[in-house]
């Protein structure tokens, strides 16, 4: 089973150097691949490029890169240098965005998401499968008078999207190559999420599509202070209508409840629900949250999983 990590150094002197440093470590742990998230700080594709060129081996990817304030040219080039950078093993993942990021970072109207999303798909395939694309959409155009290609990118980009909602869920299985949930529990992976997005892949002949499950966890004895961080931590999450919507789904209450925290038997149980429930890969996320120790005793235990 693939188990990766995200990877979040943004409070280092050097968050290059740092996130370099963590990559190596968990790759050294056993860990599969590592995950960068993007906001308005670090660019993701290129930390996964500098991460996967100087740790051999490991997997990387973004999770997940808007698609509000953006152009599939432009996210094209930087996909494929990644690609071409790490040798094949970099997966680009892209999101929807949130109405309040969108409109206050941006100053774009949050309108038309789902059909923003597969525009942004079908341009984005056309390009980093041949180089090439000649696309006049309602929201976007994108034609490519000289060739769009990265040599040593030549085998494509795989698409994932950050989708939970049906209408996500259906542009994803019919345009993607999977997708990336975050906060959805194995009950609403099982229930709702995994059956709509492989019907949606199945209606449109595309193959059996991926589930990168990312979930927050740590392995740790101190589970009441910890859970408390993350209560914290992932707060920001409740306020996003389709977040809001899985946490529901999946049997909890507040975004924490959805957060694996244990010793390492309850946390490897955890990890094989995923599992069951249909992810085809394990991410977990905010493993920093309780300190150096429990995230190396967690990096530990997911290693062994992944092996």
């Amino acid at each position: 089973m693939t188990v990766g990590v995200a990877l979040n150094a943004s409070g280092a002197p050097n968050q290059v150097d740092a996130t370099v440093q963590l990559a190596k470590e968990a790759a050294e742990f056993g860990v599969t691949s590592a995950w960068f998230g993007q906001t308005f700080g670090a660019d993701s594709p290129q930390l996964a490029a500098i991460v996967g060129r100087e740790v051999p081996g490991l997997q990387v990817g973004t999770s997940a890169i808007p698609v509000f304030g953006r152009h599939p040219l432009l996210v094209s080039s930087q996909a494929q240098t990644a690609q071409a950078a790490t040798h094949g093993r970099y997966h680009l993942g892209l999101a929807l965005g949130t109405k309040l990021l969108t409109e206050t970072g941006f100053g774009l109207p949050f309108e038309r998401p789902i059909a923003r999303l597969r525009e942004f798909l079908t341009v984005l395939r056309q390009l980093t499968e041949t180089g090439t694309a000649d696309f006049h959409g309602e929201l976007f155009t994108a034609t490519t008078p000289i060739l769009a290609r990265v040599p040593g990118s030549e085998n494509g980009v795989p698409l994932l999207v950050a989708a939970m909602g049906p209408q996500a869920l259906r542009a994803s299985g019919e345009l993607a190559d999977g997708i990336l949930p975050y906060l959805a529990g194995p009950r609403v992976l099982a229930d709702h999420i995994v059956p709509a997005l492989t019907a949606a892949a199945e209606a449109a002949g595309r193959p059996a599509p991926r589930i990168v499950a990312l979930v927050p966890g740590v392995v740790t004895d101190d589970v009441d202070a910890v859970r408390a961080k993350a209560t914290e931590n992932l707060t920001f999450y409740e306020q996003i209508p389709s977040y809001a919507r899985v946490i529901e789904l999946s049997g909890g209450r507040r975004a924490a409840d959805l957060a694996v925290i244990g010793d390492e038997k309850t946390v490897e149980a955890e990890v094989r629900r995923y599992r069951d429930a249909g992810a085809t890969e394990v991410v977990f996320s905010v493993t920093e949250i309780a300190g150096e120790a429990d995230r190396r005793r967690t990096w530990r235990l997911l290693g062994e999983l992944a092996g």
